[in-house]
């Protein structure tokens, strides 16, 4: 069934978007650098905070972006000095389409997805108001696909994370074959786990708006609207030839309780506990992800 499930989702658009980083990991001032695929990427600020991003090797000599100065839209190249703005640099450096969606920020890289291009990432439902939110952000030895794979096991959740479910049942999969839109949901019976005796019970459902994002959203109870966006991103091999993937996580809470509100007082308070959690989870997950590459690999 879970292959079943990755095999339909590995078949969704992606309109040839990548999750790459928190939207507030990306300040005025500094620029920030990573790879998607194997190719070097660059992404930054300009004066008024728009988004912008590009290949990460200067076209004069490749020196590094990343470590580029942000001189009002534009990088200056420590190396030389050469001035690259959003515009680009002639033929020899082109910027990619970026998106910042208020939580997290995107790159298109169209050679990449080859896919039908999209205006804008394929996003499923967020709550209306996504202030309430941390990213969490880990690499592993995989590829996007275990990633997914592991979050479309639900059934591990009260085995290998005790700490985080009290109690976990899975009320509806998805059919073994002839899965569609309509029918491709997990639903689940679920206690959070917030002491060792105190839980939250409610009701989520997993579903996948694209081929690298799998999102639990809380449907009943406590928090209702509330989602969890996992994305993984490809890198292409490290140092040893490895592959890596990215998992770009995202909590966005919400609750109709009155005394919501005030959460985004104490939201620098609030988002490294988010951190914690998500962080201690994906630790043992990405052991998970890990083993079902290495097996994958070493088979073939």
């Amino acid at each position: 069934m879970i292959e079943a499930a990755l095999r339909w989702s590995q078949q969704r658009p992606s309109g040839n978007w990548y999750a790459i980083a928190a939207s507030r990991a990306i300040g005025r001032g500094h620029p920030f650098g990573t790879r998607v695929g194997g190719r070097e990427v660059v992404a930054w600020r300009d004066d008024t905070g728009n988004l912008h991003a590009g290949p990460g090797a200067c076209p004069h000599l490749g020196a590094p972006l990343a470590a580029a100065q942000v001189e009002n839209d534009a990088l200056i190249c420590r190396w030389h000095g050469l001035r690259i703005g959003p515009g680009g640099s002639g033929s020899r450096w082109c910027p990619y389409p970026s998106f910042d969606d208020g939580v997290l920020a995107w790159v298109r890289l169209d050679s990449l997805g080859a896919e039908p291009p999209t205006d804008a990432p394929i996003i499923g439902p967020r709550p209306t108001d996504p202030a309430v939110h941390a990213v969490t952000r880990l690499v592993g030895v995989c590829e996007p696909g275990d990633i997914i794979a592991n979050r479309l096991d639900p059934w591990h959740g009260s085995w290998f994370h005790p700490y985080s479910f009290a109690r976990l049942e899975v009320t509806r999969t998805p059919p073994r074959e002839g899965i569609t839109e309509e029918n491709h949901r997990f639903l689940l019976d679920v206690t959070f786990r917030v002491t060792r005796r105190l839980g939250v019970p409610v009701q989520a459902e997993f579903s996948c708006p694209d081929p690298r994002t799998i999102m639990m959203r809380i449907v009943d109870g406590e928090g209702a609207g509330s989602v969890v966006e996992t994305h993984a991103t490809p890198m292409g091999p490290g140092s040893d030839g490895r592959v890596r993937t990215a998992v770009v996580e995202a909590t966005i809470a919400s609750s109709e309780r009155p005394g919501f509100r005030h959460a985004r007082r104490v939201l620098p308070l609030l988002r490294p506990v988010l951190d914690r959690a998500a962080t201690r989870l994906w630790r043992d997950d990405m052991a998970y992800a890990e083993r079902r590459y290495l097996l994958r690999t070493h088979r073939t």
